[in-house]
């Protein structure tokens, strides 16, 4: 007995050694308007791991909702989005992201009007802004909608994550969430524009 209980601690050694090292996810951060509903959108996909709410783009340290959403600041409604690029990759995540909202928008989303709820990508490395420039300027060539294209593209800088409330609001608040989305006119939105539409919008860059 007294020569297995030794022995425990090295075959647990080995059998940790012998496992392979996990990969840390990749992050990929949007503003598509109002964060409940891009969160919950990019959950849905296969890959991608637990969406923060939160806020970046601005200058003030830890913006509170209130600070955002009364223009105390010049953050955007954002999410963070970890995600295994051994099971979807950027592209894909970018054309999600077209399909989340009205790209064309340069005053707000929907009915959340502000720079705050405004379409943005913040990439993290030259390749995600390589892979956003091209899919960008695809999408405006397409001429899909009745405006340009108006998301911006920005490197992406300090993200601070909203109040605990806002996170997986859909899965909170289920019933106000859904009507929320269907009177804001994005679902129609999105029927409307992309139900017909698989395109893989990239131009090679």
């Amino acid at each position: 007995m007294f020569r297995i209980l030794l022995s425990l601690p090295l075959v647990c050694l080995l059998s940790a050694l012998a496992l392979p090292a996990m990969a840390a996810p990749k992050i990929a951060y949007f503003a598509g308007g109002c964060f409940w509903c891009t969160e919950a959108d990019f959950e849905k996909i296969d890959g991608v791991g637990d969406v923060i709410s939160g806020f970046m783009g601005g200058t003030k340290a830890n913006p509170s909702y209130e600070d955002v959403a009364y223009g105390r600041t010049t953050h955007r409604e954002v999410v963070k989005v970890p995600y295994d690029d051994s099971k979807v990759s950027y592209q894909q995540l970018l054309s999600a992201f077209w399909r989340m909202h009205d790209p064309s928008d340069p005053n707000g989303s929907f009915v959340d009007r502000g720079r705050h709820y405004g379409s943005a990508i913040y990439y993290a490395d030259a390749q995600q802004k390589r892979l956003a420039e091209g899919a960008r300027d695809a999408l405006r060539q397409a001429n899909k909608f009745n405006r340009p294209i108006a998301t911006e593209i920005a490197k992406a800088g300090a993200f601070y994550p909203g109040e605990a409330y806002h996170q997986d609001y859909y899965k909170k608040a289920g019933y106000k969430y859904t009507y929320y989305r269907l009177r804001s006119g994005r679902d129609n939105f999105i029927k409307k524009y992309w139900a017909e539409d698989a395109t893989l919008y990239q131009a090679a860059k």
